[in-house]
């Protein structure tokens, strides 16, 4: 076992290689998370949607706890229990009151050992998850985000939805769960995050306890890096819909690139959760074209994307397109003047702050650093790498981002 402490969180690495951080709090509520390497681009090619069906459907019986019992060990001391799963992992995780952490990790460590997957409850689960699905086909502005990944990850296991299609989930059976939690959900492609007020000491003795006996699977994960795709302008006319939706995407580096920082505070500044964003404020405040207006960053693996979403009225689309070109060329030319970018710095800096402030935001921020750059991460030395930033980052980080290198999607 090796470990290492960096300012209030522990990290024990354990014989059989499952990694565990303790976050030391003074709350009187505990956080308990085990992270999974494996996302819906792990799907098998014949079984899409599998890793969210498994997500769903682990809490519905193991060798030692039926559904019902699973739920009310958690619930009953006023816990939750809960998971997401995304395109690279997955993440099952309890809130509890402090004093009740033992069960919530002997829990987890039941669910990650020993679920069975019963055929019945799999049926009744099943039925869940295709209205889930029907839900999200039936909503445009949401399912606009996965056919543009479908255009720009074309042939890779990157491109189709998370929740997988009505097809392949009717077909899931309790062997091809139980085989996909024997191949992922393992020691060494995972990690246990807690958060809680007893001492790292104490904590990591209880999760030893309990994951100590869980062993690695011998099959490797494979993952190919999606291929680039050519720049498209695609638009549906789905005439029912009253308000067109356009979503630019645009292909980007992964998450360990030098530029990944520059990128991150470029998203914000073009299309961050502020009013004073450049796009909310020429789009909305100024024009009046759009409703909504954001821009999303996301930094996998091996590559990444933005996504700038609008909604607006039909008309109102190509116009709305011209000002995103014309910012988005605007800052990929003319660098931003030290008071621009420090103003854009002051106020991103203060978002990463306010949003550290939250144990929910910290718990799953130290999980997947610790699955992908294999140490906890640090708000501070985020903030001092964001504040060493100069104009010429921000500006190579923007040549990157021009709607000339991205795929445009519109539903009206």
């Amino acid at each position: 076992m090796t470990s290492s402490t960096t300012n209030t969180a522990t990290s024990v690495t354990l014989d059989n290689g499952l990694a565990i951080t303790h976050i030391q709090t003074n709350s009187p509520i505990a956080w308990c998370s085990v992270a999974v390497n494996a996302g819906s681009r792990d799907d098998p090619d014949n079984l899409l949607g599998l890793a969210h069906f498994v997500e769903h459907t682990i809490f519905k019986g193991t060798t030692h706890r039926r559904a019902r019992h699973i739920t009310n060990r958690i619930e009953t001391v006023g816990g939750e229990l809960n998971a997401f799963t995304t395109k690279e992992y997955t993440n099952i995780y309890t809130t509890i009151p402090a004093q009740h952490l033992s069960r919530a990790i002997q829990l987890l460590a039941d669910l990650i050992q020993n679920s069975v997957f019963p055929s019945h409850e799999l049926d009744r689960e099943r039925d869940v998850i295709l209205e889930e699905v029907a839900a999200y086909q039936d909503s445009p502005a949401e399912a606009i985000y996965d056919d543009v990944e479908d255009i720009l990850f074309a042939n890779s296991q990157l491109g189709h939805n998370i929740l997988g299609t009505t097809q392949h989930i009717k077909r899931i059976s309790t062997s091809d769960c139980l085989n996909y939690l024997h191949r992922y959900y393992t020691p060494n492609n995972m990690v246990l995050t807690i958060a809680a007020p007893q001492s790292a000491k104490r904590v990591i003795n209880i999760a030893r306890r309990q994951f100590s006996q869980l062993h690695s699977a011998n099959s490797p994960i494979r993952r190919e890096k999606p291929s680039v795709t050519p720049p498209q302008r695609i638009t549906h006319n789905l005439n029912h819909l009253h308000q067109a939706h356009t979503i630019i995407a645009i292909r980007l580096p992964d998450m360990f690139n030098p530029l990944r920082h520059a990128l991150s505070l470029l998203n914000n500044i073009l299309g961050g959760p502020s009013m004073n964003s450049l796009l909310n404020a020429q789009l909305r405040e100024k024009h009046g074209y759009v409703y909504n207006v954001d821009a999303s960053l996301s930094l996998l693996s091996d590559c990444g994307m933005m996504q700038i979403y609008f909604g607006c009225d039909p008309t109102d689309t190509n116009p709305s397109l011209k000002i995103i070109d014309r910012i988005t060329q605007k800052l990929a030319t003319q660098p931003l003047t030290p008071r621009q970018l420090q103003a854009a710095k002051q106020q991103y800096c203060g978002q990463l702050l306010l949003a550290a402030d939250s144990t929910e935001w910290i718990v799953n921020a130290t999980a997947r650093a610790m699955l992908y750059y294999k140490q906890p991460p640090s708000i501070h030395d985020t903030i001092r790498q964001i504040n060493s930033l100069t104009p010429e980052h921000i500006l190579q980080a923007a040549q990157l981002c021009t709607l000339d290198k991205a795929t445009i999607l519109t539903y009206q």
